[in-house]
């Protein structure tokens, strides 16, 4: 962007602006701007666009708004391209913190390993989600194992899945499904004090009866059996023509088997005795009977083909374990695949995470200098610095408050109710400058309109902030336009960050217009007026200057004879331009061969028909100079006017300071009933007596001054004397 054209219309009290500002051969540009004039209005038109908010006037909302933010082909400004920096908001925070954390090396290489991790962890999990039914989104493969052994995924388990503690087969535990047999209507169902007590009751019959059998006990049950009989079948164990011999309690003989189906064969006869045994067929009919609805029907298909599931129902968690490691070994190839991976790549992100806490980041590039250039009593660090540089989570800031040897962790609310207006203001800049940073390490090229964020800092504190504002307007990245109502600010950035006289501007508002114009005057105004004396109005708005000098310099006799020229003394009538080049003469060391024109000519008369030229002029030609002669005008005609009232020449002459003030008590205690005269000379005490009583260093009461406000009081005051 080489040029920013702008068309405001009913902008928060802009009614109109038309301004362009070229940035071809100066990135930064300052704007002055009094108070009322257009500087909130203005910052907060930008802002509004940034965050693609319709701008409006603020009291008339039904007027047509129109915001045009244009480049100099016509292009709309993108608006994440804008940033507005207010004088102080206490709420923000940068969102772009974190960018400032991000070690691209370190983060690259732990979301590898994650990676790589995670592909295999996606297998495993779609296969536990076929032999689980666990298909849904808020209960999961996941979730479970995660709530049942107690881990926060499945990888914490890799290393030591646990093992089948289940009497039943792992082969059967492992055609389960989950869902069907563990959802939530058949857990409540389950859980019922009636339900648990049945089958209580059925599992007791079932030892009872276990214990009878001639061959099983509670230690070797047909479950067991049946799996010691097929262990040793898959082993090979009858094809080396080995026997086994059965204990047969009731005999006490040992029964041999050759062969796996005989062995089979009476362990599923002494399966079927003990389960269809009469009395535990009934306490199983009962249980039936209450799982005749919809809901818990799979249950009871299931429980009717696997009545040694009935068994493990008094501890359901157990079996719920059992069933997921009977899927652990289902999947075991796949498990084993996931376990190797997971091994390889752990001490990548164990390493990524262990750097990313110890990391130097540009984050704690900014706090440093930061500390360095303020003076703040509190110290910030990231809570969470590895996982907003691995996960991107967002930062949490720490604040330690520091007093003498002692401190105290604190959060950012109570750290606010303890600092000073300016230490606040310091760390709402700190955000300001994460954010700011954020834009450096993204490249992104960016207008700022920055609002006053000096206002209400010390000195020191002010200037460190200069000092960040030149680090900004050198980087190529970055165009500024600055906005301030205090002009020693504006004249202090100008010099320090070197801002061209072109690109320094001041604002005139009238009823209208915003007019954004070059400033004048851009050092010490009456090192041009000096140049200038020969013409009237340079000279004659050189005389509170040169009075305050005779002051500073000890010269009472020119201070008084000034003060003359500025208040209306007994010789204030006869006074002339002679008078006024042989006072200057005697302070202006280097005019010491002045000769101004019409040196006979009175003083009143030159100055009353400049403040009358002045009053048909346009208010965006009044400069500085056009302000003090009508101050001043509007001075003398207001106490000429009350002297002539007061009619006490012994009480003015008594008067040796503050000459306007005790004036007007004097007329108000004469004239308490005369309330529009006093009104009047109300708005002279508040208006003149900064903006006459000037000096070389502080003249920014009266460029505050609007032109409309002095020019409607000059007519008043005029009007009143009777001129």
């Amino acid at each position: 962007m080489e040029k920013l054209k702008l068309v405001f219309e009913n902008c928060y009290g802009i009614k109109s602006l038309t301004h362009e500002f070229d940035f071809t051969s100066s990135r930064t540009h300052s704007i002055y701007a009094p108070n009322g004039s257009m500087k909130t209005s203005f910052s907060k038109t930008f802002s509004d666009y940034s965050k693609s908010i319709a701008s409006k006037d603020a009291v008339f909302d039904e007027r047509i708004n129109k915001r045009e933010i244009i480049d100099e082909t016509g292009v709309p400004i993108p608006m994440e391209s804008i940033f507005v920096i207010e004088p102080y908001n206490q709420d923000y925070n940068s969102e772009k913190t974190s960018l400032l954390l991000v070690n691209p090396e370190i983060k690259s290489k732990y979301d590898e390993a994650l990676d790589k991790i995670d592909i295999q962890r996606k297998e495993v999990v779609k296969e536990l989600q076929q032999l689980s039914g666990l298909t849904g989104r808020t209960i999961t493969p996941e979730s479970e194992i995660a709530r049942l052994f107690n881990v926060k995924s499945i990888l914490d388990i890799l290393e030591h899945i646990p093992k089948c503690t289940s009497s039943i087969p792992i082969e059967k535990l492992g055609a389960i499904s989950y869902n069907s047999l563990f959802n939530d209507k058949v857990i409540a169902f389950l859980n019922n004090s009636d339900v648990q007590k049945e089958i209580a009751e059925y599992i007791n019959k079932y030892e009872a009866l276990i214990t009878q059998s001639p061959i099983l006990n509670k230690k070797f049950n047909h479950v067991q059996a049946q799996n010691v009989q097929k262990s040793l079948f898959d082993s090979g164990f009858f094809d080396a023509k080995h026997n086994v011999g059965l204990y047969d309690a009731k005999t006490g003989q040992r029964d041999e088997y050759a062969s796996a189906k005989d062995m089979a064969d009476r362990i599923l006869t002494e399966k079927q005795k003990i389960l269809n045994n009469n009395e535990l067929e009934k306490k199983f009919d009962s249980l039936d009977k209450k799982m005749g609805n919809a809901e818990l029907r799979a249950l009871r298909d299931y429980l009717e083909e696997n009545k040694e599931v009935l068994v493990e129902l008094d501890d359901i968690p157990k079996l719920q374990m059992n069933i997921f490691v009977s899927y652990f070994k289902k999947l075991e190839i796949k498990m084993q695949e996931l376990t190797t991976i997971y091994k390889e790549n752990k001490s990548i992100i164990e390493d990524a995470v262990k750097k990313a806490k110890e990391e130097k980041t540009r984050w704690e590039e900014v706090v440093t200098t930061f500390k360095q250039r303020f003076s703040v009593p509190f110290d910030v660090s990231i809570e969470n610095q590895e996982d907003v540089i691995l996960k991107q989570t967002t930062p949490k800031l720490n604040f330690t408050f520091n007093e003498n040897t002692e401190s105290k962790n604190l959060d950012k609310n109570t750290l606010l109710n303890v600092l000073s207006q300016g230490e606040k203001r310091a760390l709402y800049l700190m955000n300001i400058l994460f954010e700011i940073n954020a834009r450096k390490r993204q490249k992104q090229t960016t207008l700022m309109i920055i609002d006053d964020i000096a206002d209400s800092f010390d000195y020191k504190n002010k200037y460190a902030i200069i000092e960040y504002l030149r680090e900004i307007t050198e980087n190529p990245l970055f165009l500024t336009i600055f906005l301030t109502h205090n002009y020693d600010f504006h004249r202090t950035i100008g010099g320090r960050l070197d801002i061209a006289r072109d690109y320094r501007y001041m604002v005139l508002k009238n009823d209208i217009n915003v007019i954004i114009k070059p400033e004048e005057y851009q050092n010490n105004p009456f090192e041009y007026w000096k140049k200038h004396l020969d013409e009237s109005r340079f000279l004659l708005s050189s005389v509170p200057f040169v009075r305050n000098l005779a002051e500073y310099c000890g010269d009472t006799n020119v201070f008084i004879f000034l003060t003359s020229f500025l208040h209306i003394k007994s010789n204030t009538e006869q006074l002339t331009i002679q008078d006024i080049e042989d006072n200057f003469k005697k302070m202006l060391k280097d005019k010491s061969a002045l000769v101004l024109p019409n040196r006979t000519t009175l003083y009143k008369d030159v100055l009353f028909q400049e403040a009358d030229k002045i009053m048909v002029e346009g208010n965006e030609k009044m400069e500085l100079e056009s302000k003090i002669i009508l101050a001043i005008a509007i001075r003398l005609y207001a106490e000429k006017y009350m002297i002539k009232k007061i009619n006490d020449q012994s009480f003015v002459d008594a008067i040796k300071s503050n000459q306007t003030i005790k004036l007007y008590k004097k007329f108000i205690s004469i004239y308490p009933s005369n309330l529009e005269e006093t009104k009047i000379l109300d708005e002279v005490n508040i208006m003149t007596p900064e903006n006459i009583h000037i000096n070389s260093f502080m003249f920014e009461p009266i460029l505050d001054m609007s032109p409309i406000n002095l020019k409607e009081l000059y007519g008043k005051v005029k009007n009143l004397s009777g001129s």
